[in-house]
Protein backbone atom coordinates (compact mmCIF):
# COMPACT_ATOMS: atom_id res chain seq x y z
CA UNK A 1 0.00 0.00 0.00
CA UNK A 2 2.82 2.34 1.02
CA UNK A 3 3.99 1.68 -2.92
CA UNK A 4 0.48 2.69 -4.20
CA UNK A 5 0.36 5.79 -2.02
CA UNK A 6 3.63 7.25 -1.01
CA UNK A 7 5.12 8.13 2.78
CA UNK A 8 2.87 11.07 3.14
CA UNK A 9 -0.70 9.54 1.98
CA UNK A 10 -0.68 7.27 4.60
CA UNK A 11 -2.01 7.37 8.25
CA UNK A 12 -1.88 4.27 10.82
CA UNK A 13 -4.33 5.21 13.44
CA UNK A 14 -4.73 2.67 16.63
CA UNK A 15 -8.54 2.16 17.81
CA UNK A 16 -7.84 0.05 21.08
CA UNK A 17 -7.54 -3.44 19.92
CA UNK A 18 -8.37 -2.17 16.17
CA UNK A 19 -6.06 -0.54 13.49
CA UNK A 20 -7.35 2.34 10.95
CA UNK A 21 -5.13 3.01 7.77
CA UNK A 22 -6.92 6.44 6.68
CA UNK A 23 -6.41 6.48 2.89
CA UNK A 24 -6.45 9.63 1.47
CA UNK A 25 -5.48 9.09 -2.71
CA UNK A 26 -6.46 5.29 -2.81
CA UNK A 27 -8.99 2.56 -1.86
CA UNK A 28 -7.03 -0.39 -1.16
CA UNK A 29 -8.05 -2.00 2.31
CA UNK A 30 -4.50 -3.30 4.42
CA UNK A 31 -6.07 -5.46 7.53
CA UNK A 32 -4.08 -4.84 10.71
CA UNK A 33 -4.02 -7.56 13.46
CA UNK A 34 -7.48 -7.40 14.62
CA UNK A 35 -9.69 -4.93 12.01
CA UNK A 36 -8.69 -2.39 9.27
CA UNK A 37 -11.18 0.24 7.84
CA UNK A 38 -10.65 2.46 4.46
CA UNK A 39 -12.14 5.84 5.62
CA UNK A 40 -14.10 7.00 2.57
CA UNK A 41 -14.37 9.72 0.69
CA UNK A 42 -10.76 10.99 0.95
CA UNK A 43 -10.90 13.82 2.85
CA UNK A 44 -7.76 15.54 4.58
CA UNK A 45 -10.41 16.88 7.67
CA UNK A 46 -12.66 14.83 9.35
CA UNK A 47 -15.72 15.75 11.86
CA UNK A 48 -16.02 14.39 15.27
CA UNK A 49 -18.67 15.21 17.73
CA UNK A 50 -17.08 17.15 20.67
CA UNK A 51 -19.82 17.88 23.10
CA UNK A 52 -23.08 16.29 23.60
CA UNK A 53 -26.16 18.05 25.73
CA UNK A 54 -29.98 17.38 26.03
CA UNK A 55 -32.98 18.47 27.80
CA UNK A 56 -36.65 16.88 28.65
CA UNK A 57 -39.71 18.96 30.24
CA UNK A 58 -40.09 18.05 33.59
CA UNK A 59 -43.80 16.80 33.36
CA UNK A 60 -44.31 13.37 32.93
CA UNK A 61 -47.14 11.31 31.02
CA UNK A 62 -46.78 7.65 32.34
CA UNK A 63 -48.91 4.32 31.04
CA UNK A 64 -50.90 4.64 34.45
CA UNK A 65 -51.55 8.40 33.41
CA UNK A 66 -52.57 6.75 29.92
CA UNK A 67 -55.09 3.98 31.32
CA UNK A 68 -57.17 7.24 32.23
CA UNK A 69 -57.28 8.97 28.67
CA UNK A 70 -58.09 6.05 26.17
CA UNK A 71 -58.68 2.16 26.19
CA UNK A 72 -55.12 1.00 27.02
CA UNK A 73 -52.80 -0.15 29.78
CA UNK A 74 -49.34 -0.28 31.12
CA UNK A 75 -48.78 -3.73 30.30
CA UNK A 76 -50.30 -3.63 26.36
CA UNK A 77 -47.71 -0.43 26.13
CA UNK A 78 -44.71 -1.72 27.62
CA UNK A 79 -44.56 -5.34 25.90
CA UNK A 80 -45.48 -3.84 22.62
CA UNK A 81 -43.26 -0.66 22.37
CA UNK A 82 -40.91 -0.78 25.79
CA UNK A 83 -42.38 2.54 26.80
CA UNK A 84 -43.11 3.46 30.68
CA UNK A 85 -43.08 6.81 30.61
CA UNK A 86 -42.56 9.91 28.18
CA UNK A 87 -41.85 13.91 29.12
CA UNK A 88 -44.60 16.29 27.89
CA UNK A 89 -43.96 20.06 27.97
CA UNK A 90 -46.40 21.88 29.31
CA UNK A 91 -48.60 24.51 27.46
CA UNK A 92 -46.47 27.46 25.48
CA UNK A 93 -43.58 25.19 25.68
CA UNK A 94 -42.36 25.00 21.97
CA UNK A 95 -39.11 22.93 19.97
CA UNK A 96 -37.15 26.12 20.41
CA UNK A 97 -37.32 26.29 24.11
CA UNK A 98 -36.48 22.45 24.10
CA UNK A 99 -33.73 23.28 21.58
CA UNK A 100 -32.63 26.11 23.57
CA UNK A 101 -31.79 24.39 26.61
CA UNK A 102 -29.61 21.08 25.09
CA UNK A 103 -28.01 23.77 23.27
CA UNK A 104 -26.71 25.67 26.44
CA UNK A 105 -25.95 22.03 27.93
CA UNK A 106 -23.85 21.22 24.94
CA UNK A 107 -21.66 24.26 24.67
CA UNK A 108 -20.86 24.41 28.43
CA UNK A 109 -19.99 21.13 28.50
CA UNK A 110 -16.99 21.90 26.04
CA UNK A 111 -16.40 24.56 27.32
CA UNK A 112 -17.37 27.37 25.14
CA UNK A 113 -20.10 30.52 24.54
CA UNK A 114 -22.52 30.56 21.73
CA UNK A 115 -20.89 33.33 19.77
CA UNK A 116 -18.41 30.74 18.81
CA UNK A 117 -20.68 28.56 17.56
CA UNK A 118 -20.84 29.01 13.37
CA UNK A 119 -23.70 27.09 12.08
CA UNK A 120 -26.84 25.70 13.81
CA UNK A 121 -28.64 22.86 12.00
CA UNK A 122 -32.15 21.80 13.75
CA UNK A 123 -33.79 18.80 13.11
CA UNK A 124 -37.22 18.87 13.57
CA UNK A 125 -41.07 18.04 12.43
CA UNK A 126 -42.19 20.26 15.16
CA UNK A 127 -40.99 23.64 14.39
CA UNK A 128 -42.51 26.56 16.43
CA UNK A 129 -43.43 27.92 12.99
CA UNK A 130 -43.78 27.21 9.20
CA UNK A 131 -41.02 30.02 9.25
CA UNK A 132 -38.62 31.51 10.24
CA UNK A 133 -36.98 28.36 10.87
CA UNK A 134 -36.53 27.26 13.99
CA UNK A 135 -32.71 27.59 14.24
CA UNK A 136 -33.26 31.43 13.80
CA UNK A 137 -34.80 31.24 17.29
CA UNK A 138 -32.09 29.28 18.46
CA UNK A 139 -29.08 31.31 17.26
CA UNK A 140 -30.68 35.01 18.59
CA UNK A 141 -31.32 32.84 21.81
CA UNK A 142 -28.27 31.75 22.40
CA UNK A 143 -25.83 34.80 21.57
CA UNK A 144 -24.82 33.19 17.99
CA UNK A 145 -24.08 36.34 16.68
CA UNK A 146 -22.84 35.62 13.12
CA UNK A 147 -23.72 32.19 13.18
CA UNK A 148 -25.95 30.56 10.00
CA UNK A 149 -28.28 27.80 9.79
CA UNK A 150 -31.49 26.47 8.86
CA UNK A 151 -34.07 23.37 9.80
CA UNK A 152 -33.88 20.27 8.47
CA UNK A 153 -36.96 17.84 7.99
CA UNK A 154 -36.75 14.00 7.73
CA UNK A 155 -38.84 12.97 11.02
CA UNK A 156 -37.21 9.99 12.92
CA UNK A 157 -34.25 9.85 10.39
CA UNK A 158 -33.35 14.29 11.05
CA UNK A 159 -30.49 13.67 13.48
CA UNK A 160 -27.98 11.46 11.76
CA UNK A 161 -29.63 13.29 8.25
CA UNK A 162 -28.15 16.75 10.77
CA UNK A 163 -25.55 15.51 11.81
CA UNK A 164 -23.89 14.48 7.98
CA UNK A 165 -24.89 18.02 6.73
CA UNK A 166 -23.24 19.40 9.33
CA UNK A 167 -20.03 17.07 9.05
CA UNK A 168 -19.49 18.00 5.62
CA UNK A 169 -19.22 21.68 6.38
CA UNK A 170 -16.51 20.53 8.58
CA UNK A 171 -15.01 18.38 6.17
CA UNK A 172 -15.27 21.44 3.41
CA UNK A 173 -12.68 23.34 5.58
CA UNK A 174 -15.18 26.27 5.99
CA UNK A 175 -16.64 25.51 9.70
CA UNK A 176 -14.73 24.66 13.06
CA UNK A 177 -17.57 24.21 15.09
CA UNK A 178 -21.24 23.24 13.70
CA UNK A 179 -24.32 23.18 16.37
CA UNK A 180 -26.58 20.05 15.75
CA UNK A 181 -29.96 19.76 16.94
CA UNK A 182 -32.66 17.52 16.73
CA UNK A 183 -35.35 18.60 19.25
CA UNK A 184 -39.62 17.69 18.97
CA UNK A 185 -42.22 19.01 20.72
CA UNK A 186 -44.26 15.80 19.60
CA UNK A 187 -47.35 16.31 22.17
CA UNK A 188 -48.21 19.51 19.89
CA UNK A 189 -49.69 17.18 17.37
CA UNK A 190 -50.63 13.79 19.41
CA UNK A 191 -54.40 12.85 19.13
CA UNK A 192 -54.75 12.02 22.71
CA UNK A 193 -58.21 9.86 21.93
CA UNK A 194 -56.27 7.84 19.14
CA UNK A 195 -54.52 4.98 21.68
CA UNK A 196 -52.37 3.65 18.78
CA UNK A 197 -50.24 7.01 18.48
CA UNK A 198 -50.62 8.36 21.92
CA UNK A 199 -48.72 6.02 23.73
CA UNK A 200 -45.92 6.26 21.26
CA UNK A 201 -44.61 10.03 21.61
CA UNK A 202 -42.63 11.93 23.86
CA UNK A 203 -41.12 15.39 24.16
CA UNK A 204 -37.33 16.24 24.24
CA UNK A 205 -34.20 17.85 22.89
CA UNK A 206 -30.53 16.75 22.03
CA UNK A 207 -27.76 18.59 20.81
CA UNK A 208 -24.22 17.81 19.78
CA UNK A 209 -21.07 19.90 18.89
CA UNK A 210 -19.13 19.05 15.53
CA UNK A 211 -15.26 20.43 15.13
CA UNK A 212 -12.34 19.17 13.17
CA UNK A 213 -10.50 16.10 14.63
CA UNK A 214 -7.03 16.35 15.67
CA UNK A 215 -3.93 13.86 15.28
CA UNK A 216 -4.97 10.81 14.73
CA UNK A 217 -8.67 11.23 16.31
CA UNK A 218 -10.89 10.02 13.19
CA UNK A 219 -14.56 10.71 14.24
CA UNK A 220 -17.03 10.47 11.41
CA UNK A 221 -16.71 7.46 9.74
CA UNK A 222 -19.10 6.85 7.20
CA UNK A 223 -23.18 7.01 6.63
CA UNK A 224 -25.91 5.51 4.57
CA UNK A 225 -28.88 7.14 3.71
CA UNK A 226 -31.95 6.43 2.01
CA UNK A 227 -35.63 7.40 1.53
CA UNK A 228 -38.34 5.76 -0.04
CA UNK A 229 -41.38 7.74 -0.97
CA UNK A 230 -43.97 5.15 -1.61
CA UNK A 231 -44.24 4.87 2.16
CA UNK A 232 -45.80 8.22 2.64
CA UNK A 233 -49.19 7.32 3.24
CA UNK A 234 -48.40 5.17 6.09
CA UNK A 235 -46.94 7.53 8.57
CA UNK A 236 -47.69 11.72 8.44
CA UNK A 237 -49.46 14.37 9.50
CA UNK A 238 -51.38 15.13 6.25
CA UNK A 239 -52.74 19.37 7.56
CA UNK A 240 -51.34 21.83 7.55
CA UNK A 241 -49.60 22.57 4.17
CA UNK A 242 -49.71 23.78 0.94
CA UNK A 243 -51.77 20.58 0.24
CA UNK A 244 -54.45 20.58 2.92
CA UNK A 245 -54.04 24.21 4.11
CA UNK A 246 -55.54 24.52 8.04
CA UNK A 247 -59.23 25.09 7.27
CA UNK A 248 -62.15 24.10 9.80
CA UNK A 249 -62.72 21.09 8.56
CA UNK A 250 -59.08 19.94 8.46
CA UNK A 251 -59.64 20.71 12.13
CA UNK A 252 -62.99 18.73 12.60
CA UNK A 253 -61.36 15.85 10.72
CA UNK A 254 -57.91 15.77 12.55
CA UNK A 255 -55.49 16.38 10.10
CA UNK A 256 -53.34 18.56 12.23
CA UNK A 257 -52.11 15.20 14.37
CA UNK A 258 -50.22 12.49 13.70
CA UNK A 259 -51.68 9.23 11.44
CA UNK A 260 -49.78 6.24 11.44
CA UNK A 261 -50.57 2.78 9.72
CA UNK A 262 -48.62 0.93 12.98
CA UNK A 263 -48.29 -2.17 11.02
CA UNK A 264 -46.81 -0.93 7.95
CA UNK A 265 -44.31 1.25 9.68
CA UNK A 266 -43.49 -1.73 11.97
CA UNK A 267 -42.67 -4.35 9.35
CA UNK A 268 -40.74 -1.79 7.52
CA UNK A 269 -38.38 -0.34 10.29
CA UNK A 270 -37.60 -3.81 11.25
CA UNK A 271 -36.24 -4.71 7.83
CA UNK A 272 -34.83 -1.01 6.86
CA UNK A 273 -32.64 -0.55 9.86
CA UNK A 274 -31.23 -3.78 10.10
CA UNK A 275 -30.12 -3.36 6.45
CA UNK A 276 -29.05 0.10 6.78
CA UNK A 277 -26.91 -0.90 9.77
CA UNK A 278 -25.37 -4.01 7.63
CA UNK A 279 -24.41 -1.98 4.63
CA UNK A 280 -22.31 0.60 6.51
CA UNK A 281 -20.76 -2.22 8.68
CA UNK A 282 -19.87 -4.76 5.36
CA UNK A 283 -18.81 -1.84 3.59
CA UNK A 284 -15.95 -0.87 6.00
CA UNK A 285 -15.06 -3.74 7.18
CA UNK A 286 -16.63 -4.41 10.43
CA UNK A 287 -18.58 -6.31 12.44
CA UNK A 288 -21.34 -6.01 15.20
CA UNK A 289 -18.91 -7.82 18.06
CA UNK A 290 -16.14 -4.80 16.93
CA UNK A 291 -19.14 -2.29 18.22
CA UNK A 292 -18.00 -0.37 21.54
CA UNK A 293 -21.97 0.92 21.21
CA UNK A 294 -25.36 0.61 18.83
CA UNK A 295 -27.23 3.83 19.41
CA UNK A 296 -29.95 3.36 17.71
CA UNK A 297 -33.47 5.55 16.90
CA UNK A 298 -36.11 4.87 19.95
CA UNK A 299 -38.95 4.16 18.00
CA UNK A 300 -40.03 0.50 19.58
CA UNK A 301 -38.13 -2.00 21.91
CA UNK A 302 -38.74 -4.71 19.47
CA UNK A 303 -37.50 -3.27 16.45
CA UNK A 304 -34.17 -2.42 17.96
CA UNK A 305 -33.44 -6.08 19.68
CA UNK A 306 -33.89 -7.36 16.04
CA UNK A 307 -31.89 -5.06 14.75
CA UNK A 308 -29.37 -5.91 17.54
CA UNK A 309 -29.91 -9.84 17.02
CA UNK A 310 -28.84 -9.54 13.12
CA UNK A 311 -25.95 -7.75 13.66
CA UNK A 312 -24.56 -10.37 16.27
CA UNK A 313 -24.31 -7.66 19.00
CA UNK A 314 -24.44 -8.36 22.98
CA UNK A 315 -27.58 -6.60 24.91
CA UNK A 316 -25.44 -4.86 27.34
CA UNK A 317 -24.35 -3.01 23.94
CA UNK A 318 -27.09 -1.29 23.00
CA UNK A 319 -28.24 1.66 24.09
CA UNK A 320 -32.46 1.73 24.98
CA UNK A 321 -33.89 4.13 26.71
CA UNK A 322 -37.30 4.05 25.54
CA UNK A 323 -38.55 3.28 28.55
CA UNK A 324 -38.13 6.57 30.32
CA UNK A 325 -38.74 8.73 27.18
CA UNK A 326 -40.82 7.43 24.83
CA UNK A 327 -40.50 7.79 20.72
CA UNK A 328 -38.83 11.89 20.94
CA UNK A 329 -38.29 11.30 17.27
CA UNK A 330 -35.49 13.87 15.79
CA UNK A 331 -34.02 13.44 19.42
CA UNK A 332 -34.07 10.39 20.45
CA UNK A 333 -29.72 9.24 18.95
CA UNK A 334 -28.87 12.44 20.74
CA UNK A 335 -30.86 11.61 23.63
CA UNK A 336 -29.33 8.12 23.96
CA UNK A 337 -26.02 9.31 23.14
CA UNK A 338 -26.22 11.28 26.94
CA UNK A 339 -27.52 8.09 28.35
CA UNK A 340 -24.56 5.81 26.89
CA UNK A 341 -22.44 8.47 28.40
CA UNK A 342 -23.75 8.74 31.98
CA UNK A 343 -23.94 5.09 32.20
CA UNK A 344 -20.76 4.81 31.44
CA UNK A 345 -21.40 2.73 28.48
CA UNK A 346 -19.87 5.04 25.70
CA UNK A 347 -15.83 5.87 26.34
CA UNK A 348 -13.35 7.21 23.97
CA UNK A 349 -11.73 5.35 21.35
CA UNK A 350 -15.18 3.11 20.70
CA UNK A 351 -16.70 2.67 17.01
CA UNK A 352 -20.04 3.21 17.22
CA UNK A 353 -23.04 2.58 15.07
CA UNK A 354 -26.59 5.09 14.56
CA UNK A 355 -29.28 3.73 12.84
CA UNK A 356 -32.86 4.97 12.24
CA UNK A 357 -36.25 5.02 9.93
CA UNK A 358 -38.39 7.44 10.32
CA UNK A 359 -41.84 9.13 8.12
CA UNK A 360 -41.46 9.53 4.82
CA UNK A 361 -39.89 6.67 4.95
CA UNK A 362 -36.48 7.45 5.79
CA UNK A 363 -33.73 5.38 6.49
CA UNK A 364 -30.09 6.40 7.57
CA UNK A 365 -26.86 4.52 9.42
CA UNK A 366 -23.79 6.35 10.81
CA UNK A 367 -20.40 4.75 11.95
CA UNK A 368 -17.62 6.36 14.00
CA UNK A 369 -15.28 6.88 17.00
CA UNK A 370 -16.18 8.48 19.85
CA UNK A 371 -13.41 11.07 20.56
CA UNK A 372 -13.89 12.15 24.22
Amino acid sequence: MRALLGENDLRRVNIGSFVIFLCFYGSETKRGESLSLTLKPQIRVRAKISSVGTYVPPRLLTNADLEKMVATNDQWITERTGIRERHIVDAGVATSDLALEAAKKCLAARGIEGNEVEVIIVATVTPDMFFPATACLVQDRLGAKGAWGFDLSAACSGFPYALQVGAKLIESGMHTKVLVIGADVMSSIIDYTDRATCVIFGDGAGAVLLEPCEGDEVGLIDYFHEIDGSGAAALNMPGGGSLHPPTAETVEKKMHYVHQDGQAVYKFAVRKMAEAAETILTRNGVEGKDLGCFIPHQANKRIILSTAERLGMPEESVIINIDRYGNTTAATIPMAMQTALEEKRLKKGDLVLLASVGAGFTVGATLLRWEF
